[in-house]
């Protein structure tokens, strides 16, 4: 029995190694690196009550020291923001993406596949000029709350930082939210402090 466990032991040890490197690394932040929040409404900061201080991208932009400029426009659906984005990446060159997009195109029950196709897009308009890309989930806004498969193939395919879970919790707590939809300013601080534990674990911070 004690030879087994010899040989046992390293094995269960390298079966867990894959539980313990389960989110991708991105190279380190430049104390001038420029990080570009890139999505919808909820980028934006929109919310009854919530100030432009208030919004994710300016308390992450806080949390981690950095310049996080806010590119989140209202209403928006994933095929104009694919369209939008290319501009916005070759204006201000930013070193790391966030994305958080899709909720649109959820609430509108637009085409899922062309959805994902859409975030595929403006990941790869990133890549292509050598951004790093952190991806974040959008729930479904059902009573499920869960996030469309298609945001974790994204991130598996891209091997990319993966933020799933934080906007959920916020929409089932309505003293998260400023409306149905919308966190109010303590939610927009939860998913702050959940994209940059992401950016830490990665490495980025």
């Amino acid at each position: 029995m004690t030879g087994s466990l010899r040989y046992l032991v390293p094995f269960l040890l390298l079966m867990m190694q894959p539980a313990c490197s389960r989110t991708p690394t991105l190279p380190p932040l430049a104390q001038d690196g420029i990080v570009l929040a890139f999505g919808d409404s909820l980028t934006y900061g929109y919310g009854d009550g919530v100030k432009p201080d208030e919004s994710y991208p300016a308390v992450l932009s806080g949390l981690i020291g950095r310049q996080v400029i806010n590119a989140g426009i209202p209403g928006e659906i994933s095929a104009d923001g694919a369209a939008r984005l290319p501009a916005l990446l070759d204006r201000f060159h930013p070193s790391l993406l966030i994305l958080c997009h899709g909720a649109n195109d959820i609430l509108r029950q637009l085409d899922r596949k062309q959805a994902a196709a859409n975030l595929r897009t403006m990941v790869q308009a990133a890549r292509d000029r050598g951004i790093s890309v952190v991806l974040v989930g959008v729930p479904d806004f059902t009573l499920t709350l869960s996030t469309p498969a298609y945001y974790g193939e994204i991130a598996r395919e891209y091997n990319l930082p993966f933020e799933d879970g934080t906007l959920a919790k916020i929409e089932r707590h309505s003293d998260l939210k400023s409306d149905m939809i919308h966190p109010n300013a303590t939610g927009y601080r939860m998913m702050a402090e959940a994209i940059a534990k992401v950016l830490r674990t990665s490495g980025a911070i």
